[in-house]
């Protein structure tokens, strides 16, 4: 599996931010994570990428424990979290460079990658400009290519559509639906038009815990459109 979940809880104090959850995710799915806000998602995510740890259970990437082997765990990992966390005074491809040489790839190995994933994002028309002249969605993008810089099996994506208008929506889901032929890739979202473009599954978790956990075609099979699948679910909108 290339994520694998069993009965992971984290505490705080007397409150449970996810309550013994498990999932598994093979090699090459694209699955949405969805919930109300304060349901668990940046939390599971935030485990699975090593930031925080599990009051218990435990979480594998790739194989390995994010607990006792953590490099070896965020090594396989792509990361891009709600806030997309960038230096805006550097230019594009040095900023690329820089999170390259960050794992170890250098000379021509690293130039060879910053210029694949450029073409890859969609980045060659701006890649001479310094991030704080780029608008939300090339930052988007920026955000995505630095998360894939060292070629991780597994994507790890928090809202990584939030706050783009209607032309950068289309162009980041396509993008990481194409991404997505090659890796598995976990997003969280609060959009169920792009969990229906995007993805072939989806895990809501509400409270801290999972109550669903299907592909779309068995979620759709009521009938229902995929807001008041939610809304059953959850009590809540989305």
């Amino acid at each position: 599996m290339s994520i694998s979940i069993q009965n992971l809880t984290k505490e705080y104090g007397s409150q449970k931010a996810i309550d013994s959850i498990s999932f598994d995710l093979s090699p090459g799915e694209i699955v949405g994570f969805l919930g109300p806000n304060g349901a668990g998602k940046s939390t599971t995510m935030k485990i699975l990428t090593g930031y925080i740890k599990a009051t218990s259970g435990e979480a594998t990437v790739n194989g390995f424990n994010v607990n006792s082997e953590t490099i070896e765990a965020k090594r396989s990992i792509g990361y891009l979290p709600e806030h997309n966390p960038l230096y805006l005074e550097m230019y594009i491809k040095e900023f690329l460079e820089y999170a390259g040489s960050l794992y170890g790839l250098k000379g021509k190995a690293l130039k060879n990658r910053v210029a694949e994933l450029i073409e890859l994002v969609g980045l060659q028309r701006e890649q001479h400009k310094k991030i704080d002249q780029l608008s939300k969605g090339y930052r988007q993008r920026v955000g995505l290519a630095q998360a894939m810089i060292h070629d991780p099996e597994v994507l790890i994506l928090d809202e990584p559509t939030t706050g783009l208008d209607p032309n950068q929506l289309v162009e980041i889901r396509q993008l990481i639906k194409e991404v997505g032929k090659n890796k598995t890739v976990i997003l969280s979202t609060h959009i169920m038009q792009e969990v229906e473009s995007i993805c072939e599954r989806a895990i809501i978790i509400n409270l801290g815990k999972i109550v669903a956990d299907k592909s779309l075609h068995e979620l759709k099979e009521s009938g229902q459109s995929m807001e008041e699948v939610f809304r059953n679910l959850t009590g809540t909108q989305i």
